[in-house]
């Protein structure tokens, strides 16, 4: 028989009412009077409405969580099936308010009908034989008295044991408090600045994905955390509808060797090991292996764990500092009768998780309330400032047992949990585990109990040299004093057992004292867990969130109050999310032989997936190699001779000189190059103080004039133009224009362009072999609105380097990496053979686009450069720009995710349809992954470190260049004309 729990509140409960009879769960009466009334008694006062009668029964709940804590006692007697109840103040006579002698009437009523020889047996019944079983009546009333008893010895030892361990007693504000103080260390854990003096350590453990299903294979798992030693072979079969077969051992671990040196300690382990292969007959095989290692450790990667403190009795010297995989392997090297292949290290509590999350993928969090306790969970990788990388997520291994090891928990703490620390192996370290968990708790218990006697509060002062004796009192004695029925049986064969001789008194308070401490240890896990789900609550920015928490430990599995009271606390306390819990039957040893197998999985993929990218990288050697065959190019381009066969034209632009600062004047300037169009009004004004005003306005090109005829293309041109003017009021004078036009031309003068090809998506006929600055005056006067002095045609990439070269005359070289890719530079006249004279420079248009039309650079190609052109609207062209430019790059990437998808890498093997979609990936995506100027600046260096160059932006774009251009050459011609 079990008295049951009773934490009182700490505001007084309402006084017990009038409660009447009702059924129970099982069918028995429950009764709250000690005494039924007496015939001729009078009536109760009418029946309450159902629900004050349910509330008054129950007598209230706390706001605590421990509903029963402080109700009146259930006793269920032996034999009657009756459950009566006590109360704190005695309720009127009579079990439901109406006499015997009334009843007895009722039922002669009833036997009336049924017959005048029932009815006169009913007037008198015979008296009870000594061999008949005792009337109901009898019984009910035994039940009763018995009850009224237990209930007034119960609520007075409550009484006293509420009022001696109050301290230990908390209530949901300081529960809530306790979260928000956790969650303000985690953030300190998982920060680089205070991390170093953060108490609770959040260790990445480089697990990066849970279980998909996918992993397969024949693993080892040792665990090793506890008094004993587990080694597991553990094989995995996703074909077989995740099929997982398990071989396990157990290994003593001896004080011996725990308190010892680190050598013996891993010599012991391996020792186990071999003979656990020697056993299962795999000693020739070279099986990975998972390593849970259930204690504080930082780690690098996955395959490396420095321990950085000892807990749990663990006191093995020479092992804090040291790398564990390192000294186990020392001590399987030592053996040489077997090979291991150390894959993964983890905490147990990582373990738990990964074993779960085997099961249910939604499993996210892992945690140990056992002999020791910790937890984990998945973190948003841009959070952990201690690991590389911004996208992903890491299991965080919280080591949430040294919280308060600062003084934040000391508020909490009491008397008794400080002697506790005293006389543990690690003073000072672990405070929230010696608070909370499996191996203290019967030890906290003893050292109250001990007190207590002391006192005088129990066992009437006596004390025994069994209940000084340190660890004589343990957790398991706890959970069997607060088991339902046999609760008190337990407490008093227990104490007897330390020598003491309990009364009935005692059982009860020391049953009490069991439900306090165990109570306080439920309450604070939950809300350092509450302060987890919180956490990932706000990092998926969700307003409710619906997660599965691993578990696993002694303490949560065989206390029988223990998780009935954590769940419900949790709930009370984070009420916006939606938790289940799932058990870990395998334990961590299982757990780590799934780390160990998505490990392996993720390692096999990361083979495969850097086999498939290494094509990308390329080597310094393979770089100056593509510079030597483009140097080549260049000279072919150049020379007379080869210049038609050339790929890379080398195009001269006519620009023979950059601006001066002389430059004067109004200009219009055009921008096509892509789908958008930009006429411009530039005003340059020379003198001391040097200026550029710009105004300009930006014009879509649809895709039907992109791709219809000429005419309709540069019809639309001058439409633009047109409508700009009149935006601006100038359409009355005769402007001077310069024309960016960023497609291949071979000019014949500076404003003269003709059209080689078509680039970026645009295939407008009747434009190919002509000049273009011819077909833009011709559709200006179908116009017959406006007249422009068209003066000068340019590239995109001269008209950037002309822009750069105003702010900075050093400027020779121009660049374009955008939606297509280009350069120009300042070459020597002298080698350009494609014109007369040798005197000066001119700025060559490279058309470096088209660099590998001719198969130079196949050797460096991938499959997905092939895919890229294959599809594309010009195949076989500008290949070197279908490798850079922005146009190609984001279909590279999808090229590449869809052949990863197929091979079941990503997005589990399950290829959407948006992916299927061309284009859908844009290389905008890339720009916030990877700095391309960085990486590109470093390679210039690298690659020509003879030269000092600097990069300058051009802010205002090719516009202002063609303008300046124009201004140049407006310039040039007075000067000459003069």
């Amino acid at each position: 028989m079990r008295a049951r729990e009773s934490l009182p509140p700490p505001r007084r409960l309402p006084t017990w009412g009038t409660c009447r009879e009702k059924p129970d769960r099982g069918g028995s009466r429950s009764v709250a009077a000690p005494f039924p009334a007496r015939e001729g008694a009078a009536a109760a006062p009418p029946r309450p409405g159902p629900d004050a009668a349910a509330r008054r029964c129950r007598g209230g709940r706390q706001p605590m969580g421990a509903e029963e804590v402080g109700r009146p006692v259930a006793v269920t007697l032996p034999g009657t099936g009756a459950r009566s109840r006590g109360a704190r103040e005695p309720p009127p006579p009579g079990p439901w308010g109406r006499s015997r002698g009334w009843r007895r009437r009722r039922r002669s009523r009833r036997a009336a009908a049924r017959g005048p020889l029932l009815a006169r047996a009913a007037e008198h019944p015979r008296r009870p034989h000594a061999c008949r079983p005792a009337s109901p009546i009898a019984s009910m009333i035994a039940a009763q008295l018995l009850a009224y008893y237990f209930t007034e010895l119960k609520d007075d030892q409550v009484k006293k044991i509420d009022k001696y361990l109050y301290a230990m007693r908390l209530s949901d504000e300081t529960l809530i408090d306790i979260m928000t103080r956790f969650k303000k260390e985690m953030k300190n854990g998982l920060s680089r600045d205070f991390n170093p003096t953060a108490t609770v350590k959040m260790l990445p453990t480089f697990v990066r994905s849970i279980p998909d299903g996918s992993e397969k294979g024949d693993f080892i798992a040792l665990d090793l955390g506890g008094s004993s030693f587990r080694i597991l072979r553990v094989q995995v079969n996703h074909e077989q509808n995740q099929n997982v077969h398990m071989e396990s051992e157990i290994y003593d671990t001896p004080e011996n060797i725990v308190h010892g040196s680190g050598s013996q300690l891993f010599d012991h382990v391996a020792e186990c090991l071999g003979d656990f292969m020697e056993k299962k007959k795999i000693k020739d095989k070279k099986l990975p292996v998972g390593f849970t290692f259930s204690f504080p450790c930082r780690q690098s990667k996955i395959d490396e764990a420095i321990l950085i403190t000892w807990t749990k009795k663990f006191k093995a010297s020479g092992v804090e500092g040291m790398d564990v995989v390192k000294l186990l392997n020392k001590a399987i090297k030592k053996r040489g009768d077997y090979d291991a292949n150390i894959v993964a290290v983890v905490n147990d509590t990582v373990g738990t998780m990964m074993t779960c999350g085997y099961d249910d993928q939604q499993c996210e969090v892992g945690l140990i309330i056992g002999t020791g306790t910790n937890a984990c969970y998945m973190e948003e990788l841009r959070h952990i400032d201690l690991v590389e990388g911004d996208e992903g997520r890491m299991c965080i291994n919280t080591e949430w047992g040294a919280f308060g090891d600062d003084g934040s928990l000391e508020d909490i703490r009491t008397e008794f949990d400080r002697e506790i620390d005293r006389g543990s192996l690690n003073p000072g370290k672990q405070l929230f585990e010696k608070m909370v968990s499996g191996m203290y708790l019967g030890e906290l218990v003893r050292l109250i109990l001990v007190k207590m006697a002391k006192e005088g509060l129990l066992f009437e002062g006596r004390i025994t040299p069994e209940l000084l004796t340190r660890g004589k009192f343990k957790t398991s004695d706890v959970s069997a004093i607060e088991k339902n029925k046999e609760g008190l049986h337990n407490a008093k064969e227990i104490l007897t057992r330390l020598g003491v001789e309990p009364s009935d008194d005692d059982c009860i308070s020391v049953q009490h004292v069991c439900t306090i401490v165990s109570f306080r240890s439920a309450n604070l896990v939950a809300a350092t867990l509450g302060a987890i789900l919180n956490r990932l609550r706000d990092n998926k920015g969700t307003p409710r969130l619906r997660t599965t928490v691993g578990v696993d430990g002694s303490l949560y599995k065989t206390h029988p109050q223990y998780s009935r009271r954590f769940h419900k606390t949790l709930r009370r306390l984070v009420p916006d999310s939606d938790v289940r819990f799932l058990l870990s039957e395998s334990g961590s040893g299982k757990g780590a032989a799934m780390v160990t197998a998505v490990a392996y999985r993720l390692a096999e993929q990361h083979r495969q997936i850097e086999e498939t990218l290494a094509h990308f990288r390329l080597t310094k050697d393979m770089l100056l190699e593509v510079k030597k065959r483009m140097r080549a190019e260049m000279d072919m381009g150049l020379r007379k001779q080869t210049h038609e066969k050339a790929v890379v034209k080398m195009l001269p632009s006519f620009v023979r000189s950059t601006p001066d600062g002389t430059e004067h004047g109004d200009f219009l300037a055009l921008d096509l190059g892509g789908t958008n169009f930009r006429v411009l009004l530039v005003k340059i004004r020379s003198g001391k103080k040097r200026t550029v005003e710009m105004h300009n306005k930006i014009y879509a090109i649809p895709i039907e004039i992109m791709q219809g005829t000429g005419e309709e293309l540069f019809d639309h041109i001058v439409s633009c133009i047109s409508d700009f003017l009149d935006y601006m009021g100038i359409k009355g004078p005769r402007m001077p224009l310069g024309f960016t036009f960023s497609f291949p031309c071979k000019q014949t003068s500076l404003d003269a362009g003709i059209l080689i090809t078509w680039t970026k998506g645009f295939k407008a006929t009747d434009c190919v072999g002509h000049d273009v600055a011819t077909l833009l005056r011709d559709a200006i006067k179908r116009r017959e609105e406006f007249d422009l002095d068209v003066v000068a045609v340019v590239n995109d990439t001269v008209g950037t380097m002309m822009t750069c070269a105003y702010e900075e005359p050093t400027c020779e070289v121009g660049l374009i990496v955008g939606t297509g890719s280009n350069a120009c530079y300042m070459e020597e006249m002298k080698n350009v053979e494609m014109l007369e004279g040798d005197e000066g420079r001119m700025c060559i248009n490279m058309e470096w686009g088209a660099f590998g039309d001719n198969g130079c650079l196949d050797d460096i190609r991938t499959l997905y450069d092939r895919l890229v052109d294959e599809y594309s609207l010009n195949a076989g062209k500008q290949r070197f720009e279908k490798m850079i430019s922005g146009m190609y790059l984001g279909e590279i990437v999808r090229n590449i995710l869809i052949d990863f998808t197929k091979k079941g890498f990503l997005f589990r093997g399950q290829i959407s349809e948006p992916l299927k979609t061309r284009g859908i990936f844009q290389t905008k995506y890339l720009s916030q992954i990877e700095s391309f100027s960085r990486i590109m600046h470093q390679t210039v260096q690298e690659l020509s470190p003879n030269c000092n160059v600097s990069f300058l932006l051009s802010e205002d774009g090719s516009g202002k260049g063609a303008a300046l251009i124009t201004a140049v050459g407006v310039r040039l011609r007075e000067e000459s004309s003069s």
